[in-house]
């Protein structure tokens, strides 16, 4: 079994957890991608084994395409959708589920070899087997998502998205962890007091996500097209108008809309005072550089946010490059997080 006092891994361990990491962010964008093309309910069955290919013959396709026809996207929104464009939107959700089996095997097989040739300590192959169990929850919570929209609205459940979402960050921040477990880089040094203000950006950036999910679901982002107001009101007048009150917060899409736009303010002003804060704080180039990048995604994210606002019908170049600049955001503080998680004196 490894034995490092300074590495719970062989270097090469780390590097296998980055190309997942890396992996899992692919499967991030084309999720976005996916959601944008309203590919997601093209694929009506799942065959978590056998569902490797494709159809692969005219009669095949026809076959797909009728089975398709039986649900509620078809019937009540593309009824005259001809097999061509389905083979368009199919073509996204096959991706985006192949390229999780991908993720799959990338994960376990690596594992494996790393396990029967000792190179983790007992711990870290514990701690690297939850990363796998994590990402086979995230298949049937893709699955659980998928069948919401299979049933009698043409949609999948803004909260079952913004479950599989969020989950996909869990899976990607927790695998990025690992790796920089085996990779603590420059010295690091116990901050308290930045830890704090780090963990609240944290929690505030997965909110906001959280909202994002929602606007996606709901198609909330294609209610206005006006910015910073909402057709020339503060807040929309419907904001309010669900009872009991306290759902508006999470299903009346005038107020979700409001919320998702008002915490992009306060993700943006916040998180600059932030990286402000933790730049002046840092005490190796890393954490400086971490900071930095921080400050440079807050200020992308914004305007890639108000160019999806102002964009016709939300295109899904911008759709999907502003869910992945959120991922970026979250994957770069936790990365500085984790800098400032050492203890004094000590290296990793």
């Amino acid at each position: 079994m490894w034995s490092n006092p300074h590495r719970p891994a062989h270097p090469s361990v780390g590097r296998w957890l980055l190309v997942v990491f890396g992996a899992i962010a692919i499967m991030v964008m084309v999720g976005g991608i996916t959601r944008l093309t309203q590919s997601g309910l093209s694929m009506v069955t799942w065959k978590p084994i056998t569902g490797w290919l494709p159809p692969l013959s005219d009669s095949a396709w026809q076959a797909a395409f009728d089975e398709y026809k039986n649900f509620p996207q078809y019937q009540q929104v593309f009824q005259d959708m001809t097999l061509t464009r389905f083979k368009e939107i199919f073509f996204w959700e096959y991706v985006h589920r192949v390229w999780g089996r991908v993720i799959g095997l990338l994960f376990f097989v690596p594992w494996l070899y790393f396990v029967v040739r000792r190179r983790m300590n007992r711990r870290f192959t514990i701690l690297t087997f939850i990363a796998f169990l994590l990402g086979g929850l995230q298949g049937l919570v893709g699955w659980w998502m998928v069948k919401s929209g299979l049933v009698d609205n043409p949609a999948v459940s803004h909260f079952r998205l913004a479950t599989h979402l969020s989950l996909a960050l869990v899976c990607a921040s927790y695998v990025l962890w690992l790796a920089l477990m085996v990779f603590p880089g420059e010295q690091r040094s116990k901050r308290p007091r930045i830890q704090r203000w780090t963990i609240a950006f944290i929690v505030l950036l997965a909110l906001q996500i959280i909202y994002g999910a929602f606007m996606a679901g709901t198609r909330a982002g294609h209610m206005y097209q006006t910015f910073p107001g909402f057709n020339g009101v503060f807040i929309p007048e419907q904001s309010f108008q669900m009872v009991p009150g306290w759902t508006n917060l999470v299903s009346n899409v005038y107020l979700i809309n409001f919320i998702h736009r008002t915490l992009g303010w306060v993700v943006f002003f916040a998180g600059l005072a932030f990286a402000v804060k933790s730049y002046l704080t840092a005490i190796t180039a890393s954490q400086r550089t971490r900071s930095a990048l921080i400050a440079g995604l807050l200020i992308a994210q914004f305007g890639l946010g108000v160019m999806v606002v102002l964009a016709p019908g939300v295109p899904a170049i911008l759709g999907a490059a502003h869910q992945i600049g959120a991922f970026c955001l979250l994957a770069t503080s936790v990365a500085l997080l984790h800098s400032f998680g050492g203890k004094e004196g000590n290296a990793g």
